[in-house]
């Protein structure tokens, strides 16, 4: 690789200067501490840039219930999104719990069975022909081919008439993922990635730019033999792409900080990048999430820009002059003859005027995007009222007819923050498969929060609307002149309102049953170091890896969980408490806080997802456990904040640190349910509606997989690939559901 490529997974942001206090600082006027513990060639080729999408990420790292009767979500009828179905939970899981190890393949639990559903590469119909080792693909055909580092994920059930959305079909469904960036050097075989002088190939950026986004992929289950395959004759099937022409819509649409040569009127971008992790809509609709998306863009050395614009471009990491990732900025159009595909990537201020430039380009970008997957013609749309970070996954509450509904996210970044979005709309089911039309209805108008936490186990919403606490522009420290600043620097006026900062929030879960929040905190190697201690991360230890010591911090992650008071969206207060802690079995008490053992420790949680049926999926995102153990998803069945009681945790601080901890849960309640291939990350999870198949990703493995593990692939190359898989139980069960079965018998 070129020195100048910087790998994506190295640019784990750090732009929060705030004085803002971290979570667990603010708990130390109420808890005590202990001591610290020793962890191709035509003009048309511009089209390719029609269909893209790009993201990334790595594993770098007194509460008390309110005592109202949880708020039941809305039983579904005919089309509702099922939500809630949690009649057919467990009870306890009996699978037989994978055993930890670094095999170079997916080991799942005794009686399911594993097959590869698409890789890199593959095609999205039968125009174009599988990709193999031997042969360079075109560019240009990527935006035919599944991308690269499959990640977020959704599974959109359909019926086989009228083709449209419904939340109970099985047999046959849209499935809906984010490719989050790229293995370059794996990408561009058996060529290899170049760079000369500085400048990129154009038909090796076409590629790259189409090898980000999302896919579409219509799915369809066999009756008989239960497999599940992709129809490649779909009319579904589509790819959206980095260059993918979206809406802007919202408090930025129209808005000066959004206008470029391409949109003079703001109104219009292209592409969706940086997709990390999901959501989906009660309506129908998949929300993908923008994350680590500044690093793409080129800044010139010498670039001059007003103290207000140098104040937005520090805080999104472009303070300075950088070269982007890439280099996408740097072709010659030696191909399409369309400079504009490349200059897009400079957000340097080259003309007269933004109008005559992408000054602005950034500021079109760290937004949750709304695609339906059901209108192959409809331009996806960039949600700006929902705020503008390095958003990693945004999960809706519970839909109650009549009322608001509530999206959450968080910004993975080190020392960012917790956010929601509340809708002005209530909840109507008669909007169900109103595409981009409902999308307007709720996500456009409503009202952001970011989220501070007390030393008492409670914690508050803070208002991000101009005008109110002082977002307005005689704001000394940055003049936000109306909503759309606000939303396109979101950062900036949660810094403003004193949010507190976390240890990179990454994905967010509701429980189906009681609309608990849960977050996962993956890890922090600085924590009690660099970054003081907090309620988000009230460990810091040394953690001991191939016998030597590792970095010291809060090594392992943790999940965190809040409820709204009243269990009403709406609430301006929470209660917290944690979840899991991520550990080692092995490891003291006061690390291991959540009695762990073999069957179910874990380290870095990073994906996560509740299933209609209550059961929380937990995946995990490593770097620290990984000389014991791949990356794993596990299978959980929590209980709610406020289960659990004050435990004192290892600490940098002299007597430790008491914090607020979950019900230990036993290996019954929290189960390892598979690990993937060495060198992997696992992410992006979904099910179809009857439980019986489950969908997993995973990216950058090692070794040859999945050569190895699939007949399919080991006749196309052993270069590794990103890939999904589907897991299905051979006896044609439920997926995690011995237990149910076993008790119906």
């Amino acid at each position: 690789m070129n020195e100048e490529m910087i790998p994506c997974q190295d640019l784990i942001e750090d732009s929060n200067t705030s004085n803002n206090v971290h979570f667990q600082t603010v708990l130390d006027n109420h808890m005590s501490r202990r001591g610290f513990i020793a962890k191709t060639g035509s003009g048309a080729l511009a089209l390719a840039f029609a269909a893209s999408a790009v993201g990334c990420s790595d594993d770098s790292d007194n509460s008390s219930n309110t005592g109202t009767t949880p708020g039941k979500p809305e039983d579904p009828k005919g089309d509702q999104h099922a939500w809630s179905d949690l009649k057919s939970r467990p009870a306890e899981f009996k699978f037989k719990p994978v055993k930890k190890n670094t095999q170079n393949y997916f080991s799942v639990p005794e009686g399911y069975q594993l097959n590869v559903l698409y890789a890199v590469g593959d095609p999205i119909n039968t125009a174009y022909s599988e990709k193999t080792d031997h042969a360079m693909q075109s560019g240009a055909s990527y935006q035919f081919r599944s991308g690269d580092n499959h990640d977020g994920m959704s599974f959109f059930g359909m019926h086989s008439t009228g083709l449209k959305y419904s939340a109970k079909e099985s047999k046959q469904g849209l499935l809906v993922l984010n490719h989050e960036y790229i293995e370059q050097s794996n990408l561009h075989q058996p060529e290899g990635t170049i760079s000369k002088g500085g400048i990129r190939p154009e038909d090796q950026v076409l590629r790259e730019v189409n090898a980000h986004g999302v896919s579409v992929i219509e799915v369809q289950k066999n009756e008989k033999t239960q497999e599940i395959k992709i129809n490649l004759n779909s009319p579904f099937n589509r790819r959206i792409t980095a260059a993918t022409e979206m809406e802007i819509r919202g408090p930025a649409r129209g808005s000066d900080l959004v206008k470029t040569f391409f949109s003079p009127d703001g109104t219009l971008t292209r592409g969706t990048f940086a997709n990390c992790g999901n959501g989906y809509t009660p309506w129908g609709t998949y929300l993908t999430a923008e994350e680590n998306w500044s690093g793409y863009f080129t800044r010139n050395a010498g670039d001059q820009r007003s103290d207000k614009e140098q104040a937005s471009l520090a805080r999104y990491g472009r303070g300075s002059s950088k070269k982007g990732q890439y280099l996408w900025d740097t072709p010659l159009a030696e191909l399409t003859g369309e400079r504009d595909l490349y200059d897009r990537w400079n957000i340097s201020a080259i003309g007269a005027n933004a109008l005559e430039d992408y000054r602005n380009a950034m500021n079109t970008c760290g937004f949750i995007v709304e695609i339906d997957p059901f209108s192959v013609s409809g331009r996806p749309v960039k949600r700006t009222a929902l705020g503008r970070f390095a958003h990693e996954d945004c999960r809706c509450s519970n839909p109650i007819e009549g009322q608001p509904l509530a999206f959450y996210m968080g910004d993975d970044a080190t020392g960012e923050y917790i956010y929601k979005f509340v809708t002005d709309a209530v909840w109507d089911s008669k909007d169900i498969n109103g595409g981009y039309a409902a999308g307007d209805k709720y996500m456009d108008k409503g009202t952001l929060y970011v989220a501070k936490f007390n030393d008492d186990g409670t914690g508050e919403w803070l208002e991000l609307s101009h005008g109110k606490n002082g977002l307005d522009n005689s704001n000394t420290a940055y003049a936000f002149e109306n909503q759309a600043d606000v939303a396109i620097n979101a950062r900036l006026a949660a810094d403003d309102r004193g949010a507190t900062k976390m240890d990179r929030p990454e994905w967010v879960a509701v429980n189906p049953e009681n609309g608990e929040i849960y977050v996962t905190l993956t890890n922090n190697a600085n924590r009690g170091r660099s970054y003081p201690t907090d309620a988000a991360n009230p460990r810091s230890y040394i953690d001991f890896k191939s016998g030597s010591p590792g970095n010291s911090g809060n090594m392992n992650g943790h999940i965190i969980r809040f409820r709204e008071n009243k269990d009403t969206v709406t609430a301006a207060e929470f209660t917290w408490d944690i979840f899991l802690f991520g550990a080692e079995a092995h490891a003291d008490a006061n690390i291991n806080l959540s009695g762990l053992d073999n069957y179910n420790d874990f380290s870095s949680p990073d994906g996560m997802w509740f299933d209609p049926r209550g059961v929380l999926w937990i995946q995990t995102d490593d770097g620290q456990y990984t000389d014991e153990t791949n990356c794993m998803m596990l299978a959980a069945l929590p209980g709610s904040v406020g289960d659990g009681g004050k435990v004192t945790a290892a600490s940098t601080k002299a007597n430790g640190q008491e914090t607020i901890a979950g019900a230990k849960l036993s290996n019954t309640r929290v189960r390892r349910f598979l690990t993937g291939p060495s060198g992997c990350e696992i992410t992006g999870v979904t099910m179809t509606p009857d439980y019986k198949a489950i969908f997993v990703n995973v990216q950058h493995p090692d070794g040859v997989w999945p050569a190895n593990q699939s007949n399919r692939y080991s006749l196309l190359g052993k270069i590794p690939r990103s890939a999904t898989v589907v897991i299905t139980r051979k006896d044609g069960g439920a997926i995690a559901g011995e237990a149910l079965e076993t008790a119906k018998a």
